[in-house]
């Protein structure tokens, strides 16, 4: 089959070709796994994070993607619950412990990582971390909403807002523009203020319903009962903690915090950052309730992805553009 493999790790540069085109065998599903044909796969920020090694691989090669979109072909002799032609899902979790909080289990293994993934025409995923997707979405729509989606879910929870209190999303890309849709829906008389270093973004998001949006470094109108930083840097951490209320919540909704700004830290005021009983979560991974949960309310919203999408053989190039380029919403591959 079709596959492109990660088999080094290093620094994705403007001509980076850090995934290689190659022919592997097709895997064979175990007696509690699915076959899938992939559908459409998601090009995530966490995929740049395995690339150049901040959550690397444990080891190489590995067929990246978690944010796949599957037809069921074949399924080992022990799956109930699933059909052959199903239609279903893979996120971040490829397998963990099935408790409530398995996103922290040692046993957890992530889809691309730990496992193959969907940068191919086929893989395998335990049965029980599969999961229907509704009919409303396309596979481009549906890709994200595995991850930047399911994860985005997650990290609005941990919030504890409540409707009425004001909400910040630092970033705006795959995640958070969905995270503002589900926030505009959970919370209808909460606000949302948007902090976005380029232009672009800012306007997006307030073409999705944003209420005010400024440049990562400037003040919100007023306190932020909640925010939630979807960024792989340190500067957005530092600036909204000072956009926090009283007893305000910071949510990092990311795998792993770059090195280029770390410097920034130094600046943190005990008085201006974290005093008033300010508080800082993170949100680790992800459970199968957690997708199992988010997917059909995403299509009852209807939550509606921006997707630009890619042939599998231009993966390298969707990943460079991640990386270099601003992004709007999502990046999708097509099998085709």
């Amino acid at each position: 089959m079709r596959a492109l493999l990660l088999e080094r790790t290093g620094l994705i540069g403007p001509e980076s070709e850090p995934l290689s085109p190659s022919e592997i065998p097709t895997p064979q599903p175990r007696l509690d796994e699915l076959l899938l044909k992939v559908l459409a796969c998601g090009v995530c920020h966490t995929e740049l994070d395995e690339i150049e090694g901040r959550t690397p691989p444990p080891k190489l090669p590995v067929v990246p993607g978690h944010e796949v979109i599957g037809r069921v072909i074949e399924m080992g002799s022990q799956v109930i619950g699933h059909a052959i032609g199903d239609r279903v899902g893979v996120g971040w979790i490829h397998s963990s412990s099935g408790e409530p909080d398995e996103n922290l289990s040692p046993q957890f293994r992530a889809t691309g990582r730990d496992a193959n993934g969907g940068y191919a025409e086929y893989m395998t995923v335990p049965a029980d971390y599969a999961y229907p997707i509704p009919d409303l979405l396309s596979d481009a729509e549906a890709a994200p909403l595995l991850c930047a989606g399911a994860i985005g879910y997650r990290a609005l929870k941990l919030t504890n807002l409540q409707n009425g209190q004001p909400l910040g999303l630092t970033g705006f890309g795959g995640s958070a523009h969905l995270v503002l849709q589900l926030a505009r829906h959970q919370f209808p008389d909460s606000e949302v203020f948007v902090f976005a270093r380029d232009p672009q973004s800012r306007e997006f998001a307030v073409e999705l319903g944003a209420v005010w949006a400024g440049d990562t470094c400037e003040r919100s109108p007023q306190p932020l009962r909640a925010i939630i930083d979807t960024t792989p840097a340190w500067t957005p951490v530092v600036e909204a903690l000072a956009n926090l209320a009283p007893g305000g919540r910071l949510v990092i909704n990311a795998i792993r915090k770059e090195d280029a700004d770390k410097s920034v830290l130094l600046n943190l005021s005990y008085h201006n950052h974290l005093w008033l009983e300010h508080e800082i979560k993170s949100v680790a991974n992800i459970t199968a309730d957690d997708i199992r949960e988010f997917l059909p309310l995403a299509a009852e919203i209807p939550i509606r992805p921006s997707v630009t999408t890619f042939p599998l053989e231009e993966a390298n190039r969707a990943l460079r553009e991640l990386k270099h380029q601003s992004v709007r919403g999502a990046k999708v591959l097509l099998m085709q």
